[in-house]
C-alpha cells in the first residue's frame, strides 16, 4: 500500500520539476521513512502556484487555496500539494494572518514546527535536512526550529504536538524546547478543546501512553486548557501500571478516570468538553459506571463478601452495562495489585477475585440482555392478567439476572411461573 502510494507522491513531484519548478517530499512522511515507520500520507511543498498547479494535473480539489494547498488525485489517492510560504502574523496563537508565497525550500521548512519535521526528499530520492533534524533523531532528541519561544507563541497547538511526539517517537525533548513549553504552556487556553482531545486521543492511543502521561504530568498542560477538566488531576498521580496492556484507548482512558477516583457524570462532563464521540464516551462511561457499582456492591454487603455474592453483583454489573464493559473492567484490575486507590482491605480482595473468576463467570452467563430472555412484557401482562406499567421493566430484569445467574432455566414456563411469586413479592414490597 505504502509503495502505492510513495509512487503517486513521487509522480507529482517529477511532473512539477519538469515543468520547471521545484518539488519535495516534506514533513511527517519523510520523517517516517528515515525511521522505516509506516507512512500514512505523503505531503508535496512546490515552488508552483495553486493555480499553476491546478493547470498541471487533471484531477485537483482546492481544499486550502487560502493557505497555498491543492489537493492533487493521482489514482484514487490525494495528495496535498502546498506551494512554498512564509507565513505573516498569527491570530489567536493558531493560524497565520496572511501567507506569502516565496521560492526557497529552506525558508518553508524553517517555518515548521520540529527539525525532525523539517526535511525535505528531491526527486532522486536525497534527503535535504538543513536544520540537522536527522541528527536530533539519531540523538533522540526533539527541538523546535528556531528559536522555541516563536514557535510556541506562532501556534500553541505546538505544545501538544510536542508533548506527543516526545511520548510516540521516545525522544527526550530538548532543553530549550522544554523550557519554553512550561513558560510559555498556559497560550494553551486559545486552542479549540477538539484540538486538544485529537492530540491526547493520540497520546494515551499511541505506543507509550505511561511516557504520554510522565509528559503531561510534567508540564500540566491540561490545567491550561480552555475549560477545567478533571483530567487536569493526572499531575497528582505518580507510578502508573503499563497501560498499554490495555489495547483499547478508551479502555486506558476509563483507567484513569478510575484512578482519578471520577463518577459516571463527571466522565461525561470532561469528554463532552473534549468533544469525544457520543460512542467513545458510552463507552468509557459504562466502565466508569460498572466500577462504581461493584464498589457500591460491596459497601451494601455484610461481613466479608462470599465468592457467591462477588459473583452476583459481578453478573448483575454484566446486565447493567454490558459484558464489554467488565471484560474491561477485569483487564484494567489485572493491571496493578491494588487497581482501586483505595486502604479498604475488602476492595482488594474483592478485586483478585473478579480478576480470577469474572472472565469465567461472564462466559457461563446462559443470558446477557433482555433480548434473549424467553419472555417478554405482552408475556408477563397475558399471564398475569395485569396492565402493563412500571413494573414490567423491573420484574423483566429480576429474571433477567435469575437467568444470567442460573438460578431459574431459561425457559417460558419456568420464567412464567417465577414471575408471579416475584410480582406477588413487589406488589407487597410496594405496599
Amino acid at each position: 500500500m505504502s509503495d502505492a502510494l510513495k509512487q503517486g507522491a513521487m509522480q507529482i513531484v517529477r511532473r512539477l520539476c519538469e515543468a520547471g519548478f521545484e518539488a519535495y517530499l516534506v514533513g511527517g512522511c519523510v520523517r517516517d521513512e528515515q525511521l522505516g515507520r509506516p507512512v500514512k500520507d505523503y505531503d508535496i511543498a512546490t515552488s508552483a502556484h495553486p493555480e499553476q498547479v491546478q493547470r498541471l494535473f487533471e484531477r485537483t480539489v482546492p481544499t486550502g487555496l487560502q493557505h497555498g494547498t491543492v489537493t492533487v488525485v493521482v489514482g484514487k489517492k490525494p495528495y496535498e500539494v502546498t506551494t512554498f510560504r512564509r507565513e505573516g502574523g498569527y491570530e489567536a496563537f493558531r493560524r497565520p494572518t496572511e501567507v506569502e508565497y516565496i521560492d526557497s525550500l529552506t525558508e518553508d521548512l524553517q517555518r515548521r514546527d520540529f527539525t525532525m519535521n523539517a526535511m525535505a526528499i528531491d526527486q532522486n530520492g536525497r534527503l535535504i535536512d538543513p536544520f540537522d533534524g536527522m541528527s536530533d533523531l539519531e540523538r533522540g532528541v526533539l527541538r523546535c526550529v528556531g528559536r522555541a519561544e516563536e514557535r510556541f507563541g506562532e501556534d500553541a497547538l505546538r505544545m501538544m504536538r510536542c508533548l506527543r511526539f516526545a511520548s510516540e517517537y521516545g525522544l527526550i525533548v530538548e532543553q530549550a524546547t522544554w523550557d519554553a513549553l512550561n513558560s510559555g504552556i498556559s497560550l494553551l487556553r486559545h486552542i479549540a478543546m477538539e484540538r486538544i482531545r485529537a492530540e491526547l486521543e493520540r497520546m494515551l492511543g499511541g505506543s507509550d501512553p505511561n511516557r504520554a502521561l510522565d509528559l503531561l504530568t510534567g508540564s500540566k498542560a491540561l490545567r491550561h486548557v480552555k475549560q477545567e477538566l478533571l483530567l487536569s488531576g493526572l499531575d497528582k498521580e505518580t507510578a502508573w501500571p503499563p497501560l498499554s496492556r490495555l489495547t483499547e484507548m478508551e479502555h486506558r482512558l476509563a483507567f484513569i478516570y478510575i484512578r482519578l477516583g471520577a463518577v459516571p457524570a463527571e466522565v461525561e462532563e470532561d469528554m463532552i468538553k473534549l468533544t469525544f464521540s457520543r460512542h467513545q464516551m458510552e463507552t468509557v462511561k459504562r466502565i466508569v459506571a460498572a466500577h462504581t457499582a461493584l464498589l457500591s456492591g460491596l459497601d451494601r454487603a455484610t461481613g466479608w463478601a462470599e465468592e457467591a455474592y462477588l459473583r452476583r453483583i459481578w453478573i448483575s454489573a454484566a446486565l447493567t452495562y454490558g459484558v464489554p464493559a467488565l471484560r474491561a473492567l477485569r483487564e484494567i484490575y489485572l493491571l496493578e495489585n491494588r487497581p482501586i486507590r483505595t486502604e479498604d482491605i475488602k476492595v482488594g480482595e474483592a478485586a483478585d477475585v473478579w480478576k480470577r473468576l469474572g472472565s469465567v463467570w461472564l462466559e457461563q452467563m446462559p443470558v446477557s440482555a433482555l433480548a434473549e430472555l424467553a419472555v417478554g412484557g405482552k408475556d408477563l401482562m397475558g399471564h398475569l392478567g395485569v396492565k402493563g406499567g412500571p413494573w414490567t421493566g423491573r420484574l423483566l430484569h429480576r429474571l433477567l439476572e435469575s437467568a444470567a445467574l442460573a438460578e431459574l432455566r431459561n425457559d417460558k414456563e419456568t420464567l412464567l411461573a417465577a414471575a408471579r411469586e416475584h410480582y406477588e413479592n413487589m406488589q407487597e414490597n410496594d405496599e
